[in-house]
């Protein structure tokens, strides 16, 4: 063998490792830290905006920028826990004609895939609310720092496709189909 056919094979030895090595990155494991964490929603009531915080969430993030195709989203949302600061909104909002969290306490939301865009990432999940489950898009921020890491994002849905408003609230007139909902999640390393 000569040498120039020695440093080709050596060269593509080295790109199929470096390639193996990359592709078998694992995302990195994080739990939520409920005390610096938010998951809000925006509605529009009337033709004026409202906001409401949903209190008691779980997360199970494992994400890494290299590693997108292992990385998976895992959230639990105790729909009882939500506060838009109006007591009879509140009231109204856990009865049986929007969330009904009689029959449908939780809602879930797993991802299936993830992509870098220019602003930061996306991921497609599934999302089951009122015991309807359907794609969710969502586009957020990661940032690592020294302890964790900080994940911070929108989505978009219609409340209507999930059976969230029922009788009188099926009607756009008074509540708008559309809701934001918003999160910052900061998370510490899982052990």
């Amino acid at each position: 063998m000569n040498g120039r056919s020695a440093a080709t094979i050596a060269i593509l030895v080295l790109a199929a490792t470096v390639g193996t090595s990359h592709a078998d990155s694992a995302a990195a494991g994080y739990t939520l830290d409920s005390a610096a964490s938010r998951l809000d929603f925006i509605g529009v009531q009337e033709g004026a905006e409202f906001k409401g915080t949903f209190h008691r969430f779980t997360a199970a993030v494992d994400f890494a920028p290299e590693a997108l195709a292992s990385s998976r989203f895992d959230v639990q949302i105790e729909l009882n826990s939500l506060d838009s600061k109006d007591s009879d909104r509140d009231q109204t909002m856990r009865g049986p004609d929007i969330f009904d969290v009689a029959h449908f306490p939780t809602a879930h939301y797993v991802t299936r895939s993830f992509a870098k865009t220019v602003t930061g990432y996306s991921a497609v999940g599934s999302l089951t609310l009122h015991g309807v489950t359907k794609d969710v898009p969502i586009d957020f921020q990661f940032t690592s720092a020294a302890g964790g890491a900080k994940l911070e994002g929108t989505a978009r849905l219609k409340r209507l496709e999930f059976g969230v408003g029922q009788g009188d609230w099926k009607s756009t007139d008074e509540v708008a189909d559309t809701v934001k909902v918003e999160f910052s999640l900061s998370l510490k390393p899982r052990p």
